[in-house]
């Protein structure tokens, strides 16, 4: 091969795209997280959501929308953003996404990309997005937005901004906006959950661990990669979880609440330990479930796995709240002296900083 085509080869050895594995007819079960789908139940159980969903549908302005993007943003094509077109369109091949979503270019600084839509979904991403991370961190973004259309989770989140902003002018209607934000709330639960589901996406898209992890820390602490160091950024979310006592607890509650996406550091955890499961690794595999397969899928099965997974997540956590919870479904002795030593009430030490206590469970 002549000298001068030496560069150009160096460079494609770099392109994890032209070396990754495509999913040909995947199901959105294969990657969407536990969490998600029983979020997702519960979120269709709540009183009057039937009735809300189906009038918001008929009254969203989604051409208004539609034409906003059209006309205030730049979209995505081989004339315009190319680099981003050719990662959506690689993206959508990969997950087996038959319709290409249109894509735009939204100019904000904040970092930021979303999908959304009611009858087809429209994906956006924020100038400031596309000038913080990578080609190969952004790769991951795209599959993820691209995991939540080929999720449906696109019309859920259209529903939430449209309540948000409809909160926030009904707020002087006490029982109207108590309703909105009970809706609003349990909307915000499953979005959180949903992000879990569409992050695994985004790691079957670009298939590189690295890349996804790196993308979350940038996105958590700005472009000083040369600054930030994976382990201590995960640490973090051990210290996180395992820290402080149930006070902590019921202020980390409070903290997320208000919050659409989960906590950074919490993200990237839950996406490496996905990550290092066999589930992932059947899936590069080629063993995964297909779409040709969801109706025969049954709903109980999946909400008893959800169930499961819950289960398990309480049994294994190092939260404080958690522990508790545990100990009071295992029958544990002295409750009482329990609650005390955690609040920092009696002799239990909550002062202590849990180093390392029995009562504490670390």
């Amino acid at each position: 091969m002549p000298d001068g085509n030496d560069g150009n080869d160096d460079q494609r050895e770099h392109v994890p795209s032209r070396q990754r594995r495509r999913f040909e007819g995947i199901s959105s079960r294969a990657y969407e997280h536990p969490a998600d789908r029983s979020a997702l139940v519960a979120l269709r159980k709540l009183s009057g959501f039937d009735t809300v969903f189906k009038a918001l549908s008929g009254l969203l302005p989604e051409r208004s929308l539609r034409l906003l993007f059209l006309s205030d943003s730049v979209r995505v094509s081989d004339e315009q953003f190319a680099h981003l077109n050719d990662m959506l369109r690689d993206a959508c091949y990969i997950l087996d996404l038959e319709k290409v979503p249109p894509m735009y270019v939204n100019q904000d600084p904040q970092p930021n990309a979303m999908c959304i839509g009611l009858d087809e979904p429209i994906i956006v991403v924020t100038t400031g997005l596309v000038e913080l991370l990578d080609e190969e961190e952004m790769r991951a973004v795209v599959g993820h937005e691209v995991g939540h259309a080929l999720s449906g989770h696109s019309v859920y989140r259209t529903i939430l901004l449209f309540l948000t902003s409809l909160a926030l002018r009904v707020a002087w209607i006490p029982l109207g906006n108590f309703a909105i934000m009970a809706i609003v709330t349990a909307l915000r639960e499953w979005f959180r959950k949903s992000e879990l589901s569409a992050d695994r996406a985004g790691l079957l898209v670009g298939q590189d661990l690295n890349a996804s992890m790196r993308g979350l820390m940038k996105i958590a602490g700005g472009n000083h990669l040369h600054e930030m160091n994976v382990d201590a950024f995960l640490k973090q979310a051990e210290e996180y979880e395992a820290g402080g006592d149930l006070r902590d607890s019921v202020l980390k509650i409070l903290n997320v609440m208000p919050r659409t996406h989960p906590f950074t550091t919490v993200r990237a955890a839950e996406l490496k330990k996905w990550a290092a499961t066999r589930d992932y690794q059947r899936i590069m595999d080629g063993h995964y479930p297909r779409r040709t397969e969801d109706k025969d899928t049954s709903v109980t099965d999946s909400f008893r796995q959800s169930a499961s997974h819950y289960a398990e997540n309480v049994r294994s956590s190092k939260d404080p709240l958690m522990k508790l919870v545990t100990d009071i479904a295992g029958g544990a002795g002295d409750l009482g002296g329990k609650l005390r030593g955690r609040f920092g009430g009696g002799n239990g030490g909550a002062n202590t900083g849990n180093h390392g206590t029995p009562e504490d469970g670390v």
